[in-house]
């Protein structure tokens, strides 16, 4: 059974950073591109970002570029999100997931994803 488990999520004061991990299991993980969703109370999930099955391509959302990086280690089944300047608006409940598409323009599509984490909360104080 395919499990995906998220961690690091916490409460942190804006201008400050956290680092997500999600691990993988039951998985042959190197051929899945990984992407983090979050979704804020009261407002859909949406996209945050996303990388291919090798890491050689990411993906992100406008309202993080600069600001979050994705990546992943094959090795450990595991996929990063590391988030730097977190603002208030970044507070919401990130999951991770996986996706068998090859099609890069999809990794923004949540229906793309056939697994996913039950999700690690961020709280960004102001």
């Amino acid at each position: 059974q395919v499990q995906l488990v998220e961690s690091g999520g916490g409460l942190v004061q804006a201008g400050g950073s956290l680092r997500l991990s999600c691990v993988a299991s039951e998985l042959t993980f190197s051929i899945y591109a990984m992407g983090w969703f979050r979704q804020a109370p009261g407002k859909e999930r949406e996209f945050v970002a996303g990388i291919s099955g090798s890491g050689g391509s990411t993906y992100y959302a406008d309202s993080v570029k600069g600001r979050f990086t994705i990546s992943r280690d094959n090795a450990k089944n595991t996929v990063y999100l590391q988030m730097n300047s977190l603002k208030p608006e970044d507070t919401a409940v990130y999951s991770c997931a996986a996706s068998s598409s090859r099609y890069s323009r999809t990794y923004y599509y949540e229906n793309t994803y056939n697994y996913w984490g039950q999700g690690t909360q961020v709280t960004v104080s102001s």
